[in-house]
């Protein structure tokens, strides 16, 4: 079990670090319309957020290679992990669905997530 936390973990890590490399570069103003004027806040909060996401990632990575003696820290990485996807659900029942690929995040998030949960519950 513990080697199935371990990797999921890492896999978490993974995705944080690609994630949040990919929105530092390119900011808030890359996903606005071209003739949008520059949201200097909007830019600030989402490198913000992203220098968390990044974060997340160190500290899903070192999770990963200490996930025997971390003990019940475990159900809260988990616990992120689907509050991510389920972020990405209310985004999509309140405002649109963003498209096919969103909605397989989702469901990998979701499930990922409670995976981490299941699997420290079993072991």
């Amino acid at each position: 079990m513990a080697l199935a936390i371990s990797i999921l973990l890492g896999l978490v890590g993974i995705i944080c670090f690609l994630g949040s490399a990919n929105i530092m570069i390119k900011g808030a103003m890359h996903f606005l319309p071209k003739e949008t004027p520059a949201q200097l806040v909007l830019d600030n909060l989402v490198r913000f957020l992203t220098g968390i996401y990044l974060g997340s990632g160190f500290l899903c990575a070192y999770a990963s290679f200490h996930a025997e003696s971390l003990g019940n820290i475990i159900y809260f990485l988990g616990l992120i992990v689907v509050f991510s996807g389920l972020g990405r659900l209310y985004f999509r029942l309140k405002i649109c669905p963003a498209g096919n690929y969103f909605d397989i995040i989702m469901v990998v998030e979701i499930v990922l997530g409670f995976s981490i949960i299941l699997l420290k519950w079993l072991s």
